[in-house]
């Protein structure tokens, strides 16, 4: 979370009129929570599909590596497996690991055979698989998850969205939105990062970030910017309401059009000497304070 660059006043969570959602929506809203604003029997316009790529998945095939995400891609009914390669010494312990067979095409291999297929620093335990992208999902699909919506205003680097990812799959958020030219590719690195939180969270791509953030409020959703320059991040004062955390670039922070977009802004609570945070550890941060007082 970047230093801060300017101060917000908090609204009122009930200054949005709260509306009726639709009944497809009606069987994942949380107890207690509000219901989102759509009219009856009526569905927003799908603005938000993915990529648009054919086939609806983004990029070509790539390699899983290490225990945590080839496991959960193999339990992963959606998941698309081209190659499961394992080391003679992993096979027993990752064989006992799984709920589900491994494939009947299983190669057998040795470690320097994948250090040089993923490359000497990848840490892979004996385990790798060559996958397919997963299914691009619609936002508004996404929205009928239970559970807080994590924003990523530019956040680039994979492994800082790998390690949003985790503690997304760790605290129940619904999903994860990105801006798609503005975010890196599901690939190598960021799936490690994630250690398995890949197949558990959808990842939506979406072209303008800004519209994405109206149809969040749509629904009935308090979008909240992370930044320190805001008051203090409180989720007991939603009184249950259903919130976003939008988090900005490594570097820069929130963009003004998208400060602009949010309800409020706010930051985490640091008591010491420490200015910011990476935007991974105050992803965690913010979204415990929210499901802690909810």
């Amino acid at each position: 979370m970047p230093k801060p660059r300017s101060s917000t006043p908090r609204p009122q969570p009930s200054s949005r009129p709260q509306q009726r959602r639709s009944e497809r929506a009606a069987p994942h809203e949380h107890p207690g929570q509000p219901s989102a604003s759509r009219n009856e029997g009526q569905r927003a316009p799908r603005e938000h599909r993915g990529r648009g790529r054919q086939g609806g998945k983004p990029g070509g095939p790539y390699w899983l590596a290490g225990v945590h995400a080839v496991q959960a891609a193999l339990e992963n009914p959606a998941r698309t497996i081209l190659r499961v390669l394992l080391t003679t010494e992993a096979r027993p312990d990752f064989i006992e690991r799984l709920s589900t067979p491994l494939p009947a095409s299983v190669e057998t291999t040795d470690r320097a055979h994948l250090a040089a297929l993923l490359g000497a620093e990848t840490v892979h335990q004996g385990v790798a698989a060559l996958v397919e992208p997963l299914e691009a999902m619609d936002l508004e699909d996404a929205l009928e998850r239970p559970g807080p919506i994590l924003v990523l205003d530019q956040v680039t680097d994979p492994r800082n969205v790998g390690a949003i990812l985790r503690s997304a799959a760790a605290f129940g958020a619904a999903c994860i939105v990105m801006q798609d030219r503005h975010a890196p590719d599901e690939g190598t690195a960021l799936a490690k990062a994630a250690s398995g939180a890949l197949e558990i969270v959808p990842l939506i791509r979406v072209v303008n970030l800004a519209r994405s953030l109206e149809t969040l409020k749509r629904q009935d959703i308090w979008t909240i910017g992370l930044d320190a320059g805001g008051s203090r991040l409180n989720g007991s004062s939603l009184g249950g309401r259903r919130a976003a955390l939008v988090l900005g670039s490594e570097g820069d922070g929130l963009r003004r059009l998208t400060r602009e977009a949010c309800d409020e802004i706010a930051g985490v609570y640091m008591p010491g000497h420490m200015e910011s945070l990476n935007v991974s550890v105050a992803a965690a941060v913010g979204l415990y304070e929210l499901i802690r007082t909810n």
